[in-house]
């Protein structure tokens, strides 16, 4: 990268940056699920976490939702916390964490799909060959990863990943007038409401904790969801959604490692060639990055036009009053 970057890459890189927060205490819930909250209650563990998050949210803006959000916020709460969360919680159970991680570290094929089909964001060469990176490291880290690798605990966390991907994406098409803090209130809100019924049917009253447990939750419900989760869609309002969805590689990259230096589990060679080659991908998939090459490759040094746009030149990152994307077809 020669020079200065412009305020647009800045700008991009920042929001990358912001993004981030969110895999890497994602990537640290497999271990906390695991050894410090209670194993026969995925329903209940998934309430606990997403209620007190969103609660937290809605005293901060103090917002119900209007309209359409009431319907909107039961879809997406479902996808992307309830269901998502008792999956994951499944997968915690029964997977080693660095197994877990890694199989969510497919969604960014998945969300650029999706985003293609219902934002009209064409995936770019790069972002796609990024994308191709992840899957080999992932693979890379999950053939080598030890522990028992159970059918069903890989079977919940392909499910989440699937649900989530989706969800992910509809958020940003229905983002329009609502600021980031209330619709992720709403979400968790919703996610962890729709699931109460089904815990109590399914699991009785809720699990006595101790206080291992509790400071289990606080630490899930209050960093690795309400401000992760506040991180994540701010970045999906100012990043193409599979630039964030390659930003989410790293949760299985934090999940390796907090199993290799906490857990005590095993980093083979494959699994460090792995985490490099996951790293890479995210790097390569960064707008920014995208930028800087076809800028080098112009010679008046002007940003040159996407190939994959049609011709025209890339608009800023940022637009609208909440930060929303209204690109064209090819922004991703």
């Amino acid at each position: 990268m020669e020079g200065m970057l412009s305020s647009v890459e800045e700008k991009s890189l920042r929001w990358s940056l912001i993004t981030a927060v969110a895999p890497l205490t994602w990537g640290t819930t497999y271990y906390v699920t695991k050894h410090a909250l209670p194993a026969d209650a995925p329903l209940w563990g998934a309430v606990l976490r997403a209620l007190p998050a969103g609660l937290v949210l809605l005293l901060v803006v103090r917002r119900l939702p209007r309209g359409s959000w009431w319907w909107r916020s039961l879809v997406l709460g479902t996808l992307s916390m309830g269901a998502f969360f008792a999956l994951i919680y499944v997968a915690a159970q029964l997977l080693p964490s660095s197994v877990a991680s890694t199989v969510m570290a497919t969604a960014p094929v998945v969300m650029m799909l999706v985003a293609w089909a219902l934002l009209a964001q064409k995936p770019r060469v790069l972002a796609l060959a990024g994308a191709g990176l992840g899957v080999i490291g992932v693979a890379a880290m999950l053939l080598t990863g030890g522990g028992e690798i159970r059918p069903l605990g890989v079977a919940a966390s392909v499910a989440a990943m699937l649900m989530s991907s989706v969800g992910f994406v509809l958020a940003t098409r229905w983002a329009d007038g609502v600021d980031v803090v209330s619709s992720t209130a709403w979400q968790l809100i919703a996610g962890g409401l729709v699931l109460v019924p089904f815990a109590v049917a399914v699991e009785g009253a809720p699990p006595a904790l101790d206080g291992r447990a509790v400071a289990g939750f606080a630490y899930v419900s209050l960093v690795a969801t309400a401000v992760a989760y506040l991180a994540w869609f701010s970045g999906l309002r100012r990043l193409p959604a599979g630039t964030v969805g390659l930003v989410g590689l790293l949760n299985p990259v934090a999940g390796v490692l907090v199993g290799v230096l906490v857990a005590g589990e095993h980093l083979g060679p494959l699994q460090v060639t792995g985490i490099v080659v996951v790293l890479a991908g995210v790097v390569l998939g960064q707008p920014a990055v995208d930028r800087l090459l076809r800028a080098r490759r112009s010679r008046g040094g002007a940003p040159a036009a996407d190939p994959a746009s049609g011709g025209v030149p890339e608009p800023a990152v940022e637009g609208g009053p909440l930060g929303v994307r209204r690109d064209p077809v090819g922004v991703q």
